[in-house]
């Protein structure tokens, strides 16, 4: 079955939806309401329209409801405000319950059907008294969501320690897996505060390069190895993966070769000059 997808996005997230474009004729840009998971929401038309093929026992893409009229636009734009006001009446009603809870975010659904509580606390959180209490007060379904520090950041925001806003509030749809051998990989110190997001977990960037430096380390000689040049054999002092060079030690000099210079026998497989 062929459809017609569309990407989507929401406001404050840069992962991409894809919908069934149903029939409409979007252009880049425009704002439509699509049924999610959360409920109703105004999203953007961030890729163009294609003809995809859908396999039956694939799960059908989720239909665009309508193009966003400017009553949609308003109806997000007070949402917002009026969500702005709640958090502060929710924290008060929090500290009444005595509950070990910091409230990250709240959302309200396009028709103000569901209202989305984002929070972290240390400890599991016995929030069903808290739920009742919420609709009651506010004549919604409530929707209350314990996030970790990665997800804090995503939705507050932040600079990282590149001056550059946090790649996961720009870049990543998805938190990519990382892990401390990325940044033994590139060479990297590994005093936490050097590699570290403002989340307190492994920055994601790490993840962006590692496998051209797990390809560059497959090419390399092991650090304090042996190995020949074209001016006789020395000692590997240092291996610089970007320019992929391997800085020799002589009895009384010391020469940069390409790899492709040199003879050897010992390779380096993902950082084991760095564990020795």
């Amino acid at each position: 079955m062929q459809v017609k997808e569309v990407g989507i996005n929401f406001e404050g997230q840069p992962k991409i939806y894809s919908f069934d474009s149903a029939g409409f004729n979007l252009k880049l840009g425009d704002y439509v309401v699509v049924e999610t998971a959360r409920g109703l929401e105004l999203g953007k038309v961030s890729t163009e329209e294609k003809l995809v093929e859908i396999k039956e026992e694939n799960e059908p893409f989720k239909k665009v409801i309508r193009i966003a009229t400017e009553e949609d636009k308003k109806n997000k734009e007070d949402n917002i405000v009026e969500a702005r006001k709640d958090k502060s009446r929710i924290i008060e009603i929090i500290k009444n319950f005595n509950l070990d809870m910091k409230i990250v975010s709240v959302e309200l659904t396009l028709d103000r059907s569901k209202m989305l509580i984002s929070f972290t606390s240390d400890n599991r959180v016995d929030f069903r008294e808290l739920v009742k209490t919420l609709a009651s007060e506010f004549k919604t379904r409530i929707e209350l969501r314990q996030i970790g520090p990665r997800d804090e950041v995503k939705i507050l925001g932040g600079l990282g320690p590149c001056g550059r806003p946090c790649c996961c509030t720009k870049n990543t749809g998805d938190f990519e897996h990382v892990s401390i051998k990325m940044a033994k990989n590139q060479g990297l110190s590994l005093n936490p505060s050097n590699i570290s997001g403002l989340c307190g977990r492994l920055m994601c960037c790490l993840s962006y390069e590692n496998k051209h430096y797990e390809e560059a380390l497959k090419l390399m000689p092991k650090v304090g190895s042996i190995v020949k040049t074209p001016d006789g054999e020395g000692t590997v002092l240092n291996n610089n993966l970007l320019k992929r060079t391997v800085e020799v030690k002589f009895e009384d000099d010391k020469k940069e070769y390409g790899v492709s210079e040199l003879k050897f026998d010992k390779i380096v497989t993902a950082h084991s000059d760095l564990e020795d």
